[in-house]
């Protein structure tokens, strides 16, 4: 049986309008799914819902330095261009958007989208306050360069996910967001690139993140009171060896505190460090 073909991949802005221009001009819909690379079976779901969504499908590819803080990991971010590539084309990604980034972020460039709402609730932004300027910047100059109908976003990162669909229609993209449910391992850990930073050790008490979630969700679900719960679960985390940042219970569209069920929709959102690795986590109640 013969190996599919790869997915051209554009590295200029001339090259990606080129592509864009014949779908758009064969009335096609395109579909965007946002990468930093390092792809996982997180990532391949996301294009397997694209290609549900739309005639063609961009994934783009880029490591975004503006979301870094100077004490994190821009340097050591994995980079894996080739394998990536060869994964999506098995699943017949029509394009790959990789640019440099001297051509996303090219020399005079100025400009940053700060946005408030969701960006300001006291979860990722309290430890990452540059976070999601950078995010949102770098989205918003995706979405102008693509011009997709759809973008694909992981629930995983749900702050994120609720930063850029109030984005979008603050700004009136043009562009529907469309979440998809984090994808597991079989032992219940989210689905991330970071994980490949975890020892062996680490790895096995990793999925406790999870579980705790699970277990503070039924909790709150049977009506059991949620300070009281979340403070439960943080100290079964401490126990565990994770360094918690928050445990939170939030409502699941504003994410806006919440004090008691009747308060709206809720999601559990989780950030925690073991060793070096920082994990994050959500679910719904």
């Amino acid at each position: 049986m013969p190996r599919p073909s790869s997915p051209p991949v554009a590295h200029t802005l001339k090259t990606l309008d080129r592509t864009l221009t014949r779908f758009r001009a064969a009335g096609e819909t395109v579909a965007l799914v946002p990468t930093m690379g390092a792809l996982h079976a997180g990532h391949l779901t996301l294009v397997k819902r694209a290609k549900r969504k739309a005639k063609r499908v961009v994934v783009s590819i880029f490591v975004n330095p503006t979301q870094f803080a100077p004490n994190e990991d821009f340097s050591s971010y994995p980079r894996t261009l080739n394998d990536d590539v060869a994964a999506l084309s098995e699943l017949g990604v029509d394009l790959v958007w990789a640019p440099s980034p001297e051509v996303m972020y090219p020399d005079g460039f100025a400009t940053r989208v700060v946005p408030e709402g969701p960006a300001l609730a006291g979860l990722e932004d309290a430890f990452r306050p540059h976070f999601f300027a950078g995010v949102a910047t770098v989205v918003s100059k995706l979405f102008g360069q693509v011009r997709p109908d759809f973008a694909m976003f992981g629930e995983k990162d749900f702050q994120q996910l609720a930063v850029v669909t109030r984005m979008a229609a603050d700004l009136d993209l043009r562009v529907k967001i469309v979440p998809v449910p984090i994808v597991r391992e079989k032992d219940g850990l989210a689905r991330s690139s970071r994980n490949v930073y975890l020892s062996q050790e680490e790895r096995a008490r990793a999925p406790a993140l999870h579980r705790t979630l699970q277990a503070c969700a039924k909790k709150i679900a049977g009506r059991r009171p949620i300070a009281a719960t979340l403070a439960a679960g943080r100290k079964g985390l401490e126990a565990e060896g994770f360094a918690v940042d928050y445990l939170e219970a939030r409502h699941a569209e504003t994410l806006a505190p919440i004090t008691s069920r009747r308060d709206g929709p809720i999601r559990l959102l989780v950030a925690a460090k073991i060793g070096t690795t920082r994990l994050i986590d959500n679910l719904a109640v």
